[in-house]
């Protein structure tokens, strides 16, 4: 028996051929199952009451409607950030952040189930990399968590666990999914997509006509700093990761943000915020500064009014440079962090119970 459809991933383009051709029906039918799905949020076949049983029976045949189930939810008492952890159909588990601002919810999604790039710093890449997730398993991190809260997000960041340009056929597919016209997607201006540099998908991304976000995790203006806390930069040095960018932002008039998780004693330094301005000379971009999360497995730490005096030394050297608000601090709400506590509890009940 052929493996079904997974139809939460396919376009209406793509929905319409296999409604019109495969099954036979009338093209205006796959119009009414895609806003079944995108809209309405159905989550069963069942549920498309303008549809008739035989052709619902025809699309539970040919097509699955996945989900996600909440395995853990936790919120935060201080500012309302939610956090979830999703268990997949495969017995893995995902996790995703809500949090609010002024204009809205925003929603941190993953692109994979752990990673492989190993920056020294972050809780995501300790339990090692799994797979991919398919465009359907990062689009239902918005769609499940919009079920739970009753509230639209309205931003998306690929700021989870995973770098989404490592996933590229599935993060542009979601994307394109996210944002279409056809369902209640969000405008592509309100879509940022967080990579640690891989260079040659950074160009390409440049000629993929999205109005995204693009922001880039530096985290070091050297390349021997950066080589020993990012292992990216051993095969994509800095020359060839701001040359991409610089080409990025010529190509798309987009400016690029660069993330730099702020490490006392690695770089932070006077020295360190005269690198930064020289390799932002003449470029549209902005630094967005952050306190490095406590990862228990790691000896790193940030203090606030250490990012501010290395802020403060950024902007007297002209660089546009601001502190990013940490959010849901009482939930661990860095990526990672719940997943990796789950999985390590999991595996010690695992062990008790031999």
């Amino acid at each position: 028996m052929a493996e079904k459809k997974d139809i939460l991933s396919m376009s209406l383009a793509e929905l319409t051929e296999t409604v019109t051709g495969e099954l036979g029906e009338k093209k205006f039918r796959a119009g009414q199952i895609y806003e079944w799905l995108h809209i309405k949020k159905a989550v069963s076949f069942d549920e498309m009451t303008n549809l008739s049983a035989s052709l619902r029976l025809k699309l539970n045949d040919t097509f699955c409607i996945k989900r996600l189930n909440i395995v853990r939810k936790l919120e935060s008492a201080i500012d309302n950030t939610v956090k979830y952890l999703y268990g997949l159909n495969d017995g893995n588990i995902v996790e995703s952040v809500v949090m609010e601002y002024s204009f809205g919810l925003s929603l941190c999604v993953s692109t994979q189930i752990g990673c492989k790039m190993g920056c020294d710093f972050c809780a995501s890449a300790i339990a090692g990399f799994v797979r991919n997730l398919t465009a359907s398993e990062i689009l239902l991190q918005k769609y499940e968590a919009e079920r739970d809260l009753g509230k639209k997000i309205s931003r998306v960041v690929l700021m989870g666990i995973g770098e989404p340009l490592d996933n590229y056929d599935n993060v542009l597919r979601f994307i394109r999914l996210v944002t279409a016209p056809e369902s209640d997607g969000i405008s592509m201006r309100h879509v940022t997509l967080s990579t640690c540099g891989i260079v040659p998908r950074i160009r390409d991304l440049a000629g993929e006509d999205l109005s995204i976000n693009l922001a880039v995790s530096l985290h070091s203006p050297d390349d021997v700093s950066r080589s020993r806390i990012m292992p990216v930069n051993r095969k994509y040095d800095l020359a060839s990761l701001m040359s991409a960018c610089r080409y990025y932002t010529e190509k798309t008039g987009r400016r690029i943000t660069f993330e730099y998780a702020v490490i006392e004693n690695v770089n932070s330094s006077s020295a360190d915020a005269k690198k930064l301005a020289s390799l932002f000379s003449g470029m549209i971009s902005h630094i967005n500064l952050i306190g490095v999360n406590n990862v228990k497995e790691r000896d790193y730490s940030s203090s606030l009014s250490h990012v501010e005096k290395f802020r403060n030394e950024l902007v007297k050297l002209g660089v546009n440079a601001t502190v990013r608000r940490k959010l849901g601090t009482d939930i661990e709400a860095a990526c990672g962090q719940l997943r990796r506590e789950y999985e390590r509890s999991r595996g010690e009940m695992i062990e008790n119970s031999q």
